[in-house]
């Protein structure tokens, strides 16, 4: 079996030599079904199993779901590969739970028993994992960590009837959802609570499930809504990370987005910090016609012609996560600095014109003015809240491992990227500093920027290198035929460039300030947001820009 990898929102998976209807055509579906993917980025072919020549693209796409970073290089592996041998076998560099761990500097942390006792992380996600319990025990026996103390599965807005006996191989708007849908969200469950709990092992984890996917716009937002205000009310978490997204534009105004924002607001005056996964496209985003409710993956396409970033994580009530490439060892010892991430199309065995494959999402909101906690960084996001706030690791080559057996295509171990990634790492470092402070940081951008702007040692890694500049290949510009149809542009004139941000040392808006050095993040963070956030924070007032209808297409 051979394997395309998307990031962002949707993966695509690619069984060499095995057509069917579940799959869909490819010539049909191609690169649309690809992009079907809230802030997904493309799909790439990773190659085989070892020693094959077969291309990894021989195959047929099939789409999966509209969640923020997932890329899925390979499936069905016996053990977690080392880094040495996804080098060898992919071309691309992957990590296991120890090497993140040395990379963030966690050991001095965890030698003073500071791994997240008594703090619970809060993990949202459409559908679920059915084995996810199980597989966390393998993944936790595989890598050397210990089982959570505790971990529960919770489905406040009503059972989750999406399973494999119950989905579909095509979009009906009266369901059932789409299978490959179900699965991609199984996988993301996996990345998430497997990563989150990789970063603060002593930490409970608590995993809510709606019933409803979350795609572009408004579509399965009222039910995660829902489900996280009551978390809140209940007081059953202190940190909530969301690997998921929909561009702005895909909503049909900013009082649509102002609707959803309930939970934020809630969270924010009972100290429950919220983070986002920023999104895998860089400079753009995926768009859809909110017109068409953005239910049907075939609706969303890549890309906007112009900047766009995602909400939730444009909220200034929610901390985004953007990606950066760590480029380490065997050990977790860094071999260069942290980049911005930004994997191409040649990187992941793509062949013509080179686009990118997936960078990290960050720009200016054209729904939220700037907070007042960005006042500093100005210079950097003029009038609009500004994103990413920190950014984590993200890149397809410097992917993690994880575990999932539900998903037929991994059933094991596989491997995976993207901002679906850094959120989960972040939302166990927030974890660790709750522990430090003795609770819950709660709304936590006015100390992250306090923090990053005191001139005090602060454990915050300045991001000097890259940019989340995005290129792509319009979706009628792939070709139809042979064996990268749907993958390599026909030209090197359709591509389209949205100019992007670089990092250059400082706050920008492609890293944020920057990755962390966890033992002296942690507890500098802890000291800061002890000192106490607004007890109401912030309601951002009219959009910056007059609203305008939106552009949609290169």
């Amino acid at each position: 079996m051979c394997w395309l990898a998307k990031l962002t929102g949707l993966f695509v998976k690619v069984d060499a030599g095995v057509a069917s209807e579940e799959q869909g055509d490819v010539m049909g579906v191609g690169r649309k079904a690809a992009l079907a993917v809230g802030s997904g980025t493309l799909i790439v072919a990773l190659g085989c199993l070892v020693g094959s020549s077969v291309p990894a693209v021989a195959g047929v796409i099939q789409p999966v779901p509209f969640v923020t970073g997932h890329i899925i290089s390979a499936g069905h592996m016996a053990q977690p590969p080392t880094t040495a041998e996804c080098e060898a076998d992919y071309d691309v560099a992957c990590y296991q739970p120890s090497q993140l761990e040395s990379a963030y500097n966690l050991a001095p942390l965890f030698a003073r028993g500071i791994e997240g006792q008594g703090e619970t992380i809060v993990i949202v996600d459409a559908f679920g994992s059915p084995s996810i319990v199980s597989d966390l025990d393998t993944f936790d026996a595989e890598t050397g960590l210990p089982n959570p103390p505790s971990f529960q599965v919770i489905t406040p807005e009503g059972p989750i009837t999406t399973n494999p006996s119950d989905c579909a191989s095509e979009y009906s708007p009266t369901g059932p959802d789409l299978c490959s849908d179900y699965y991609g969200w199984t996988d993301e469950t996996s990345l998430d609570v497997e990563w989150s709990h990789a970063m603060a092992p002593e930490a409970n984890i608590l995993l809510v499930e709606t019933p409803m996917t979350e795609t572009e716009g408004i579509y399965g937002f009222p039910q995660i809504v829902a489900a996280e205000n009551y978390v809140i009310d209940h007081h059953l978490g202190d940190v909530i990370t969301q690997s998921f997204g929909a561009t702005e534009q895909t909503f049909t105004s900013p009082s649509q987005i102002y609707s959803l924002r309930s939970a934020y607001e809630n969270a924010a005056r009972n100290g429950v910090t919220v983070l986002a996964s920023s999104g895998d496209e860089g400079s753009t985003d995926y768009y859809c016609d909110p017109s068409s409710g953005c239910a049907d993956p075939n609706d969303a396409d890549c890309c906007y012609s112009t900047q766009a970033i995602d909400w939730p994580s444009s909220d200034p009530l929610v901390t985004a996560v953007g990606g950066t490439q760590l480029h380490l060892n065997d050990q977790g010892y860094r071999t260069a600095p942290d980049s911005v991430w930004h994997d191409l199309s040649s990187t992941v065995g793509i062949p013509g014109p080179v686009y990118t494959w997936g960078s990290s999402g960050g720009g200016h909101s054209t729904v939220f003015s700037r907070p007042s906690f960005q006042n500093g960084v100005a210079g950097v996001v003029g009038g609009s809240r500004g994103t990413p706030d920190i950014a984590m690791s993200a890149a397809v080559n410097g992917a993690v491992v994880y575990y999932d057996t539900t998903d037929p295509s991994v059933a094991g171990w596989s491997i995976v990227g993207g901002t679906s990634e850094a959120s989960p790492l972040f939302s166990g470092i927030v974890a660790l500093a709750d522990q430090v402070a003795g609770h819950s940081l709660g709304y936590l951008n006015p100390a992250l920027y306090a923090l990053a702007q005191s001139g005090q040692p602060d454990g915050i890694v300045p991001i000097s290198q890259g940019d989340n500049t995005y290129t792509f290949c319009p979706p009628d510009d792939y070709l139809t035929s042979g064996p990268y149809a749907g993958l390599e542009c026909a030209s090197q004139s359709d591509l389209v460039t949205v100019s992007g941000f670089s990092a250059d040392g400082s706050y920008n808006d492609a890293t944020g300030w920057g990755t962390v050095d966890a033992a002296v993040f942690v507890p500098a963070l802890a000291s800061f947001a002890g000192r106490g956030a607004p007890p109401h924070p912030p309601h951002p007032p009219s959009p910056p820009h007059p609203w305008r209808p939106w552009h949609f297409g290169p």
